[in-house]
Formats: C-alpha cells, structure tokens, sequence
C-alpha cells in the first residue's frame, strides 16, 4: 500500500476473504446457492434468497450493463477531494446481481443507463484490488435514442 492512499481500504473476513483473493488473480467471483441456484453480491454467510449455508463460488464474466448513476462533483472527505467530477453507479452483471462501482475511463457526461461496462481492477495493496468498471470495447459509446 502506498503511503498517500487515503480512501478507505476493504478488510477482508472470513466470508469475502475468497472474493477478494479473486479480485488479486483479476477475477470476480460471486456466490450461488447449491439449493436453489441465487447468484448473489456481495458475499455473505446465507443465501439471501433460501437462507441456505450450502453456497459456492463461481467466475463472473465481468461484464454488465449501467442499472442507475450519479455523477459526484463534490466530495470533501480524504481521498476523495481531488477526484471530482467521477460516476458513481450501479452496474448489473450478466449473471444478475448488481454491484456499487465507479465507471472509468469515460467523460461522466458520456455515462448512460444501459451502458455496456466491462470489469477493470485497481491495485490499492497486495490483496485488495478493487473492482471497477469502463466501457465495453465492442460496446458502442453512443446513447440509446428516446423513443
């Protein structure tokens, strides 16, 4: 970890310390229920659909499409003061389950809900890379015309 990294760092537990051993290799992993066969974000102990302790692991494809976004022009907490304007949005993966992200290399007035996003990975130590998204590369940049 760099000594100027202010933002806050995941820490992993037991429940996301396989996912974020994933995201180090570059790979998000997701969980699925043995029972009833619920993909699910973020990792947790039960099943959030049957309550079922029988889950798994599996590879995402890393990509997904833009559910909502907020583009943030003021931030004054450490690590943050310096990086506005970002897109902070929602993305839902091809496998179902949405993720809180920031979309990158993309001007926020470029940002559009149905976007096709691509996983990316930011290093901030050893074990934590933190997952984040850009545009696809065959995805088109332009906006869906209103009907």
């Amino acid at each position: 970890m760099t000594s100027d990294y202010l933002k806050p760092i995941p820490r992993p537990n037991e429940v996301s310390k396989t996912y974020w051993h994933g995201t180090a290799r570059r790979e998000i992993l997701l969980q699925k229920c043995k029972d009833c066969d619920n993909i699910q974000y973020y990792p947790r102990p039960l099943c959030t659909k049957c309550f079922s302790q029988d889950l798994s692991w599996i590879r995402a494809s890393g990509r997904g499409t833009v559910h909502t976004f907020s583009v943030i022009y003021q931030n004054i907490q450490p690590g943050f003061v310096d990086e506005p304007p970002y897109v902070l949005a929602v993305v839902e993966l091809e496998e179902g389950p949405r993720m809180t992200t920031n979309i990158l290399n993309c001007a926020p007035q470029d940002v559009y809900i149905g976007m096709p996003v691509e996983m990316t990975f930011q290093y901030i130590t050893p074990e934590v890379w933190l997952p984040q998204f850009k545009p696809r590369a065959s995805g088109s940049m332009k906006r869906r015309s209103k009907k």
